[in-house]
């Protein structure tokens, strides 16, 4: 049985878990909480870091540099309007983003908010194994495989679900420890 179809859309899902990790801020300074603010630029929605250079000088620091200055404002309008909980600093020719150290209540609530994404994660891949499963069942019950095949095709089925879920796990755990040790 071919399963590279069903592998993936699981290792789709899981590389979209970890893009939506990652633009969660976790009191470190990390470029990827800018992946979704788009500027205009020339009547165009254009992301940040195709109009301007981002570099992390520090744990904490944030710089965007505009490679034209013209768009400073407008950088720093998206950002205020994206409400990442940053205010961004204008000093006329970049932009500093400063994050602040966290308490221990939002880390807390950090911690809720991705164990809330990983079981999104883990309830999209249970789909996808359903839809495969159904697949499957169908074309046991359209004479196209035997019963045992089914049987087998569940099984193997259920173990890439498995290592899949394990792989949520893993950068759930991973993301839960950066964000209660920073």
């Amino acid at each position: 049985m071919n399963y590279t179809d069903l592998e993936e859309k699981m290792k789709k899902t899981v590389s979209v878990y970890e893009e939506n990790l990652s633009e969660i801020r976790a009191g470190r300074a990390n470029p990827a909480i800018l992946n979704k603010i788009k500027v205009d630029y020339y009547g165009m929605p254009t992301p940040i870091n195709q109009v301007a250079g981002i570099s992390v000088p520090e744990a904490r620091l944030i710089v965007i540099q505009p490679w034209d200055a013209g768009i400073l404002k407008e950088i720093e309008r998206e950002i205020l309007k994206a409400d990442i909980g940053i205010n961004p600093n204008n000093d006329g020719k970049v932009i500093r983003l400063n994050f602040p150290e966290l308490n221990e209540e939002r880390r807390k609530e950090l911690v809720k908010e991705v164990k809330k994404i990983a079981e999104e994660a883990r309830i999209a891949v249970r789909a996808i194994r359903r839809d495969s499963i159904d697949s499957y069942r169908k074309m046991q019950k359209d004479s196209e495989i035997t019963e045992d095949e089914l049987k087998q095709a569940e099984e193997d089925i259920q173990k890439i679900t498995d290592k899949n879920i394990d792989c949520i796990d893993k950068i759930l755990e991973n993301k839960e420890k950066e964000i209660m040790s920073v």
